[in-house]
C-alpha cells in the first residue's frame, strides 16, 4: 500500500485557512490524478481541489464546514490501487511531504500551536491575536464555535469587538483551558448575545457564507484602519463623447467592449505612479510600499454580495490590456469561474457606485490597502465654463469621485492631491485619442 496525503493547498499569500465546502469522493472511491476531490471557500473566492494522485481513497479527516489549516492533511489515497507503478506513486507520496511536515516541525507559531489539552488555533486565528495584543493566557479562554470547539475568526473577532465592553478575562481561569472553551460563562463578555426574535411582521433571513465573510472584513477593516474620505467632482465630457464615438469601433476593432472602468483604473494609474504612498500597506509600524500596481475592482455577484478580482501589473498595461482584463475578470466573476489567484495580491481597489444610480459613496477600505477610489453616477448638470469671452454656462457629464484612506499613513494633503490628480486626469482625457 503506498498511501498519498492530500494536503489542504495554499490559495494565495494571505490565505492561511479554508472551509470545506462539498467532499465529491467518500472513502472507497476510486479517483484519477486531477479529479476534482472536494470543494474549499476563502474569504475569498471558492475553489476545487484536485486529486495529486490516482487511486482510492482511504480516509477523509475533517467534514463538511470545518475550517482547516493550509497544509494540514485532509485525505489519504491509497495509490498502489491505481494498478502497477510503485514508483510513480512513492513519487507523488514525496511531494506533499514537507507541507504536511512543515507546521510541526516551524519554530514559528503561525502553523499549528497545541495548548493543554486537544486545543489548536489556526495562523490567521494567531495572526490577528498578534496584532490585537492577545496572550496565550487570554486567548485560552476565548470560547470556540467550531469543531471541538476551536476559536474561529469569527470568535475572535467577535472577542475583539466587545472586548472593551468588560474586564477581560482572569488570569485565574487560565489552567482550565480544556473546559473553558465549552464554558461560555468563563467570559461572559465574548460570549455572542442570545438571539432575541423580533416581535411583528417580520422575515428572518439567515446570512449565507459570503455575506458573513464580508461583514468580518468590513467590520475588521474599520477596526484596522481610520478611515478618512475625501470628495471632488469631475468634467468627465470629453471621456463620454470618446467613449460614445468609439465604443462600436473598439468591439468590431479588437473584439473587446471598452467600459468606462479601464478608463478610470487607467487614470488611477497614472496618478499612484506620481503618489506611490497611495499603493502601500501597513505592518506595524511599517509602511510596504509596493512597486506592482495591482487595482482591484469591486464587482457585483448575481446573488447581490460583492467580489474584488483584481488587474494584475495595471501599471505595464495599455487601455486595450486594461479592458481585456476588467471584461474577463467581471465575466468570471458573473459566471462563477474566478479563480484563487484572480482576487490575491490587490494594492488599490475601485468601487463603481455610480452603477447602482448612487452620485457618490464613503466606502470601506479593502485591508490590507490604504486607500479606495469610489466613482459616482456621470450626470448632465449646468456648469459655469470660462472661456476667452467670459464666463458662459454649458451642459455638462459630471461625475463625483470619493477617496477613503487609511489616516495612519495617508494625512489630508496627500488623499487630496492623490484624488485631485486622478480628477484632472479624466479632465484631460484626449477626445482625439486612436481607438
Amino acid at each position: 500500500m503506498a498511501i498519498v496525503d492530500l494536503v489542504m493547498p495554499k490559495m494565495g499569500e494571505s490565505i492561511m485557512e479554508a472551509t470545506i465546502l462539498k467532499w465529491h469522493k467518500q472513502p472507497g472511491d476510486s479517483v484519477k490524478m486531477d479529479e476534482t476531490i472536494l470543494e474549499i471557500a476563502t474569504d475569498k473566492v471558492d475553489s476545487e481541489v484536485p486529486s495529486t494522485a490516482a487511486g482510492t481513497i482511504t480516509e477523509i479527516l475533517f467534514k463538511v464546514d470545518d475550517v482547516v489549516p493550509v497544509g494540514t492533511v485532509i485525505a489519504r489515497i491509497d495509490s498502489a490501487a491505481a494498478g502497477n507503478g510503485a514508483a510513480p506513486a512513492t513519487q507523488v507520496a514525496a511531494a506533499p511531504q514537507p507541507v504536511a511536515t512543515a507546521a510541526p516541525a516551524s519554530s514559528v507559531p503561525a502553523a499549528t500551536i497545541a495548548k493543554t489539552g486537544n486545543s489548536f488555533y489556526s495562523p490567521l486565528v494567531l495572526n490577528i491575536a498578534s496584532k490585537e495584543g492577545i496572550g496565550m493566557a487570554e486567548l485560552e479562554n476565548i470560547p470556540g464555535t467550531g469543531n471541538e470547539g476551536r476559536v474561529t475568526k469569527r470568535d475572535i473577532l467577535n472577542y475583539v469587538a466587545n472586548r472593551g465592553a468588560a474586564p477581560a478575562p482572569q488570569v485565574a481561569a487560565a489552567p482550565q483551558p480544556v473546559a473553558a472553551p465549552a464554558s461560555p460563562a468563563a467570559t461572559p463578555a465574548a460570549a455572542p448575545a442570545p438571539f432575541v426574535a423580533p416581535g411583528g411582521n417580520v422575515e428572518i433571513i439567515e446570512m449565507d457564507r459570503m455575506r458573513k465573510l464580508i461583514a468580518d472584513h468590513m467590520v475588521r477593516s474599520k477596526a484596522t484602519s481610520p478611515h478618512v474620505t475625501s470628495f471632488t467632482e469631475c468634467d468627465v465630457t470629453n471621456l463620454v463623447k470618446w467613449r460614445e464615438k468609439n465604443k462600436k469601433v473598439y468591439e468590431s476593432k479588437y473584439g473587446e467592449k471598452i467600459t468606462f472602468t479601464p478608463i478610470f483604473v487607467e487614470a488611477i494609474v497614472n496618478c499612484i505612479k506620481k503618489y506611490p504612498m497611495i499603493n502601500a500597506s501597513v505592518d506595524g509600524d511599517k509602511i510596504i510600499v509596493k512597486k506592482d500596481i495591482n487595482i482591484g475592482m469591486a464587482t457585483a455577484l448575481p446573488s447581490g454580495n460583492l467580489i474584488v478580482p483584481v488587474i494584475k501589473n495595471a501599471g505595464t498595461k495599455n487601455l486595450l490590456g486594461l479592458a481585456k482584463d476588467v471584461n474577463g475578470l467581471a465575466n468570471a466573476a458573473r459566471t462563477n469561474k474566478l479563480k484563487a489567484d484572480d482576487t490575491q495580491g490587490g494594492t488599490f481597489t475601485l468601487t463603481n457606485v455610480g452603477t447602482f444610480g448612487s452620485l457618490m459613496g464613503t466606502p470601506i477600505i479593502n485591508q490590507p490597502q490604504v486607500a479606495i477610489l469610489a466613482v459616482g453616477s456621470i450626470k448632465k448638470r449646468p456648469m459655469v465654463l470660462e472661456t476667452e469671452d467670459g464666463d458662459v454656462i454649458a451642459i455638462r457629464q459630471m461625475m463625483y469621485l470619493s477617496l477613503s484612506y487609511d489616516h495612519r499613513i495617508v494625512d489630508g494633503s496627500l488623499g487630496a492631491s492623490f484624488l485631485t490628480a486622478v480628477a484632472n486626469e479624466l479632465e484631460a482625457f484626449d477626445i482625439k485619442r486612436e481607438a
